[in-house]
């Protein structure tokens, strides 16, 4: 098998949330494919989690944050511990099918321009879907196919998308050295929220595809590591995010089309983009005003928030 004898490196970014990185774990002890290195970023500054999750799992590389360094900025400190030459980045709300890797990492094969690949991944239930690839919208907002629907075999054919999903992102470690600025392969100011579609945005411009492989399954309580419990799984995230991360949402939305739109795309887009913030400020303006006050009390967009 194409890429049978080629080293991945798992990198699992923890907040110590709702005991979900032992199920995460698990799933990923049971891989089928041998050829693994997992790295656990912990940003849940609890020195007995961390202890706990090293002698229950003594096979992972834990890195112990001494501040949260959220999720991009997580990522970017696995990538650079990581040794293998294919990067799995997963939530910790995540499991994997025991054939995930092994079916996954047959997407790289397909063409060298592959960067990235996309498995489906389902909701627990095992019967709705969460993602079927990353999309870029009209609104320029990040789609995830499939998103909430019933897996009726309506995505049961491999083939080319825009991106991969921030909750599982599977990467060919070159692609992350060709699009590296500054040292960082996610970009630092996208803490939550857009670093899968700034990531996929940016890998495109440079030539680089990703790949959908429907035989590689994996399962996300969609929102687990930052919703309540009410909202798990549901649609319309915003409704559940306290008000800093609502008002990351939007500036890292922002932040993406500064970032990767071409002139002629924004013009192109103008209209579907000022229909979509006219709906989700007159949502901020009339039910979460709090929100406006944070996002214009930020220093500088442009600067990393930590």
């Amino acid at each position: 098998m194409a890429n049978s004898d080629k080293l991945v490196s798992i990198i699992i970014v923890t907040f110590g949330s709702k005991d979900y990185l032992r199920g995460c774990l698990d799933s990923v002890k049971r891989q089928s494919y041998p050829l693994t290195e997992v790295i656990v970023i912990d940003n849940s500054l609890d020195a007995d989690f961390s202890a706990g999750m090293s002698g229950l799992f003594p096979f992972i590389k834990l890195y112990t944050s001494p501040r949260n360094l959220y999720y991009g900025p997580s990522l970017n400190k696995g990538i650079q511990l990581s040794s293998g030459e294919y990067i799995l980045c997963l939530n910790d709300d995540v499991s994997l099918d025991k054939e995930f890797i092994g079916e996954a990492i047959r997407g790289f094969s397909i063409k060298d321009s592959i960067g990235m690949v996309s498995g489906k991944i389902l909701r627990p239930d095992g019967s709705t879907l969460d993602s079927t690839g990353l999309f870029l919208t009209v609104w320029r907002t990040a789609k995830e196919r499939g998103y909430g629907k019933p897996d009726r075999g309506q995505f049961e054919d491999a083939g080319f998308i825009f991106g991969v999903s921030g909750s599982l992102a599977f990467y060919r470690k070159s692609m992350l050295e060709d699009i590296r600025r500054d040292g960082n392969y996610f970009d630092p100011r996208f803490r939550m929220f857009y670093e899968d579609l700034d990531i996929s945005w940016r890998a495109h411009k440079r030539a680089w595809q990703a790949y959908y492989i429907p035989q590689a399954k994996a399962f996300h309580v969609r929102g687990g590591s930052w919703r309540p419990d009410s909202g798990l799984g549901k649609p319309i995230c915003r409704r559940y995010l306290d008000d800093r991360l609502h008002s990351e949402l939007i500036k890292n939305r922002y932040l993406s089309i500064l970032k990767n739109e071409s002139f002629f795309g924004l013009l192109a887009h103008l209209l579907p983009i000022a229909l979509y913030d006219l709906c989700a400020w007159a949502y901020v303006f009339l039910f979460r005003r709090n929100v406006i006050k944070i996002f214009l009390n930020r220093r500088n967009i442009f600067q990393p928030d930590l």
